[in-house]
């Protein structure tokens, strides 16, 4: 990284862990029918197929500043971001290294509001490292707005992976079990909501009899859920089980939709268990516990 003329050695020094903790996890995408037939093990398959130096910036001077609830020193939001510490990013600061808004920022006390863009030598940074949980969530617990108050909140499960609430990405009722992700990049959790960006979610679905295959070929050409027509990626039999079994891959967030296309053909779903986001399986993630993702892994989600 290029300092330009500073007055400190310490510019050269390390400037903080920047490594993400990681767990190992395979990933790798499976066919479909295979996918939807184990729990907590390998899944079967039922498918078809550097910043420069602002040396010659003028510095701007400002006012003191009152302080506001969730304003932060800007030597503190540097340090928090992980780049450096406190004393280097003064040193960094009084440089004109740093731009808040796209202004550069010279004054030691200046205070950075929760909305405000700081750019730290060429790059953008945020006061905390972006998180990525997967969980196997059990039976029971609700994800968070759930209006069932009696229910165990989902996101006492993945507390220990972060110091702070993570989002989860979608909603979960309490009877459904499986994948959830977590995250608090933002970014990523609208990406992965937004009905462009969605990504397929594959579902093993037990059902109170068995599905009859005229009816597997109505949810194929679409069914009618609350005024919009559902469509689904690929439904089968899942392999070497009771035709009660059924794999459904599908985009929508909303699992209760999956439960919708059944109850619209009088089934009733005994247990929908989300074996597979994207290319995330439960690999080795026994229900209630949660990993880490890779950068692999992490990478493939944002890439879409």
């Amino acid at each position: 990284m290029n300092n330009g003329k500073s007055n400190s050695k310490n510019n050269s020094s390390n400037r903080g862990n920047k490594g993400n903790q990681k767990t190992s996890g395979n990933a790798g995408k499976k066919s479909l029918s295979k996918n939807a037939g184990r729990n907590n093990a390998a899944q079967k398959s039922y498918g078809k197929g550097g910043g420069k130096f602002f040396e010659n910036k003028p510095k701007i001077k400002r006012e003191p500043q009152e302080s506001v609830a969730g304003e932060m020193r800007l030597n503190k939001y540097i340090s928090n971001s992980g780049v450096c510490s406190r004393r280097e990013a003064d040193i960094y600061i009084v440089s004109g290294n740093v731009k808040v808004n796209g202004e550069v920022i010279t004054e030691l006390g200046y205070r950075v509001k929760p909305d405000d863009v700081v750019n730290f030598d060429g790059s953008v940074i945020t006061p905390e490292k972006k998180v990525y949980v997967l969980l196997n969530k059990p039976k029971g617990f609700a994800t968070i707005n759930e209006s069932i108050v009696s229910a165990e909140n989902v996101l006492s499960l993945v507390k220990s992976a972060h110091n702070k609430t993570l989002i989860p990405v979608g909603r979960m009722d309490k009877t459904t079990i499986g994948l959830m992700l977590f995250t608090n990049d933002m970014n990523l959790v609208q990406k992965l909501n937004s009905p462009e960006e969605r990504v397929s979610k594959l579902y093993q679905v037990s059902l109170d009899r068995n599905l009859k295959y005229t009816d597997i070929e109505k949810i194929k050409n679409g069914l009618l859920i609350d005024e919009h027509k559902v469509f689904v990626e690929e439904i089968e039999y899942v392999d070497g089980q009771p035709k009660t079994e059924i794999g459904i891959k599908l985009r929508a967030s909303n699992v209760k939709i999956v439960r919708a296309l059944f109850e619209k053909l009088e089934y009733n779903v005994i247990k929908l268990d989300r074996v597979m986001y994207g290319s995330l399986t439960k690999w080795n993630l026994p229900r209630g516990k949660w990993r880490f993702l890779t950068e692999e892994e992490i990478g493939s989600l944002k890439r879409g």
